[in-house]
């Protein structure tokens, strides 16, 4: 019962990074800061609003990985939760006083 409640949690924390930017930190690769400013949001409030997940592309029920359509791309992000100093997983991901999770957004191309 402990590890379902725990995957909602992640799940929920995660919400929270891909909906609002608070909770971690976000990565653009090189293709997406090459886009610009005004298609970065657009691709933004497309995964905000990303409700896509389903057991292909979300196994664990954690949403942590989504590919979309947004500024006329195709664009993939992913959630990664680090231990504090970002070289290894998290222990707990739960756990923020010990995890920094990274919101990564990138082209499909450059995966």
């Amino acid at each position: 019962m402990t590890d379902i409640l725990d995957v909602g949690r992640i799940a929920a924390l995660n919400d929270i990074l891909r909906r609002s930017l608070t909770g971690g930190t976000l990565v653009f690769t090189a293709g997406i800061v090459a886009l610009g400013r005004e298609r970065q949001q657009i691709i933004l409030d497309a995964i905000a609003a990303f409700d896509g997940f389903e057991p292909d592309n979300d196994p664990y029920g954690e949403r942590n990985f989504g590919a979309l359509e947004a500024a006329g791309e195709r664009v993939m992000f992913k959630i990664d939760c680090y231990d504090r100093s970002g070289r290894f997983a998290s222990p707990d991901p739960v756990d923020t006083s010990v995890t920094t999770c990274v919101l990564t957004v990138m082209l499909a191309g450059e995966y």
